[in-house]
Formats: structure tokens, C-alpha cells, sequence
């Protein structure tokens, strides 16, 4: 059984149909991609799948069980996790404060604080960020600050990630290990569902692709049949 599914899902804005009869399944263990072009749909796809929008139409479920039109925090003590593609950090907090906020308020059943920092201080070191953990997030470079929200994620015990452009801005280093932490979170046993558009990464580091354009998904299978993929190719990746 799929740990994520949906069928049928659409949402509009106004007359648009931002996603349109969107079904798709991700298999535990996973880590499948999406992607299309800029308005294509992705990031309102993880808003309704995350309960930051409600579907018109469709369902979508989470392990077996009907999330459609959940609130977000319910959504997230369930273990579905997410991070955005415009990062969202508690700024004038330091980075350990951002991530103790996952471990005690993100996960189903009350954590000691002292179990809380214990986990959130480990997080820290698997995301590289031990050295900065006194430090106020707002203060950190754009990739340490999409590493706290992975951070943050983590500490609500996730079974499924959803990460929104993590490699977004990202100079060529800081993708590669961008790319080493995908794969290391999966190594975790965590199911990952992840909108990317640097293709070096995504054609890497994924089992499957979803390919959305004006809200409908056009494709899907593994990163060589997508790539190959004549209709993919003309509206997305070209020559």
C-alpha cells in the first residue's frame, strides 16, 4: 500500500485550475520527484497534500487514512513533515530553538524538554549545523537556513518528507550536499517526495518522477523515462 495517494485532486483559484484530476501513489521508502514548469502546480499540489489548502475535489490519503482537508498541525503529528520552497524560519530565534520547536510540539505525544533538546541537538550535527546552533537563524546563509527547516522537519519524526526546492539558489557544492542529504534522510527510512529544478539532482537522487504542467501530470515514471519523454521535453526540459 502507497504511503501517500490522491485521487482526483483539484484546486482552484478563481476560474484556474491551479491542480486539475491530479491522481499519483509514492511507495514507502520512495523518493520520487516533481517537477514542471514555474506555475505549474507543485508547490499548491504539497499545500494540499500538507492541509495549507483544502481540495475542491479529490482525496488524498496518508498511510491508509483519509487526510483530505485535515489542518496542517494534525497533518504533521500524523509524520508528514514538509519544508517550503520560500524558506520559513523563526528568525530572531537561534537555530536550535527553531528545531526544539519541532521535537516538542510536532510529534503526536509530549516530549521532556530534555529528550527534546537531546533530539534536536543530534539533528543539528546529521544537518551540519552543530557549530551554529546558538546562532539567530535570520543571521545564517540561505542554504544553513534551508538546513534548519529540514532540521525542523526532522524533529517532528517524519514517515514522509515533503521537500519544496531545497537546492533552490544553491551554488554547485551546496547542491552535491544538498544531494548527500536527500540521500541520507532516505537512508533513515524516510519516504521523500521532493519538487526540484535542478535536473543534475533530481535525475539523481530519485526513484520516480511526476511531471505537472497547467495543473494536469503529463508524465511519470523512472528519471530515464521521463527524461526521454517527447512531451516532457517539449514543455519542460527541452532540446
Amino acid at each position: 500500500m502507497p504511503i501517500l495517494e490522491a485521487e482526483g485532486v483539484t484546486r482552484y483559484f478563481g476560474g484556474l485550475a491551479a491542480v486539475s484530476q491530479v491522481d499519483f501513489g509514492v511507495d514507502r521508502g520512495e523518493v520520487v520527484g516533481l517537477i514542471g514548469p514555474n506555475g505549474a502546480g507543485k508547490t499548491t499540489l504539497f499545500n494540499l497534500i500538507s492541509g495549507a489548502l483544502a481540495p475542491r475535489e479529490g482525496a488524498i490519503r496518508f498511510n491508509g487514512q483519509n487526510i483530505t482537508g485535515l489542518k496542517p498541525h494534525s497533518i504533521c503529528k500524523m509524520g508528514l513533515a514538509r519544508t517550503f520552497q520560500s524558506v520559513k524560519i523563526f528568525a530572531n530565534m537561534s537555530v536550535l530553538d527553531n528545531v526544539l520547536l519541532g521535537s516538542m510540539f510536532g510529534i503526536s505525544n509530549s516530549v521532556p524538554p530534555a529528550d527534546a533538546a537531546r533530539e534536536a541537538t543530534g539533528l543539528l550535527e546529521f544537518v551540519g549545523l552543530s557549530a551554529v546552533r546558538a546562532v539567530p537563524a535570520k543571521d545564517l546563509t540561505l542554504v544553513n537556513q534551508k538546513r534548519v527547516e529540514v532540521a525542523r522537519a526532522l524533529a517532528t519524526k517524519p514517515e514522509l518528507l515533503l521537500l519544496d526546492e531545497l537546492m533552490a539558489g544553491l551554488n554547485p557544492t551546496e547542491v552535491a550536499e544538498a544531494m548527500e542529504l536527500v540521500t541520507r534522510i532516505r537512508d533513515k527510512g524516510i519516504t521523500i517526495f521532493m519538487i526540484e529544478h535542478v535536473m543534475k539532482a533530481i535525475m539523481s537522487v530519485c526513484d520516480r518522477i511526476m511531471v505537472l504542467h497547467h495543473g494536469k501530470k503529463i508524465a511519470e515514471g523512472t528519471p530515464q523515462e521521463v527524461a526521454t519523454s517527447k512531451t516532457v521535453v517539449e514543455v519542460y526540459l527541452g532540446e
